[in-house]
């Protein structure tokens, strides 16, 4: 996740590896923890395959030079793939995944935005059913509770990315006129 977020930033803009660590913190807080440890590796590794490149190397204030990345024609092959890809995790990462996801939609075309959003709302269907069918794990009023809030997350959930879907399901008709 944290390199398809790092791919989808530098869509926007060339950054330094600090100011690139304070967007994603930033917006990524909402969805995973940013370990700044792993950050540095990850542009390293990044600029190795050729996903993202330095664009300058500036001298740094009291330290190193600062290196500006940019994202290439490659990176931005890649971020595509991993935009439409859909891996198998868990729940919680599934969540966190599409929501970075949509963070960047619009990198992507209507179509994939509708189909992203399609398979979305089937996991989340399917998670709910399966919800609904199993007897709740206890008599605990705390646990019961917990579990209700969980099934109202997803139907909440559920309803938000309905709207989503008719909204772009509606750009996309625009869009053909």
């Amino acid at each position: 996740m944290l390199e398809l977020a790092t791919l989808g930033i530098l869509q926007s803009k060339p950054l330094h590896g600090y100011r690139l660590k304070q967007q994603l913190e930033q917006f990524m807080s909402g969805c995973i923890s940013v370990n700044y440890g792993a950050i540095y590796p990850l542009l390293r590794r990044l600029e190795e395959r050729g996903d993202i490149a330095t664009l300058i190397q500036e001298a740094g204030e009291a330290g190193p030079s600062r290196k500006i990345y940019c994202i290439t024609s490659q990176g931005k092959i890649a971020f595509r793939r991993k935009m439409l890809e859909h891996p198998h995790e868990s729940w919680v990462n599934a969540r966190s995944r599409f929501i970075i996801k949509y963070f960047f939609f619009s990198h992507l075309e209507s179509i994939e935005r509708i189909k992203l959003l399609e398979h979305r709302i089937m996991v989340c269907r399917l998670r709910l059913e399966s919800l609904e069918v199993q007897p709740i794990p206890s008599d605990d009023f705390y646990e019961i509770a917990v579990w209700h809030r969980f099934i109202a997350v997803i139907k909440e959930e559920l309803d938000w990315l309905n709207e989503r879907l008719v909204l772009e399901q509606e750009q996309e008709v625009e869009s053909q006129n």
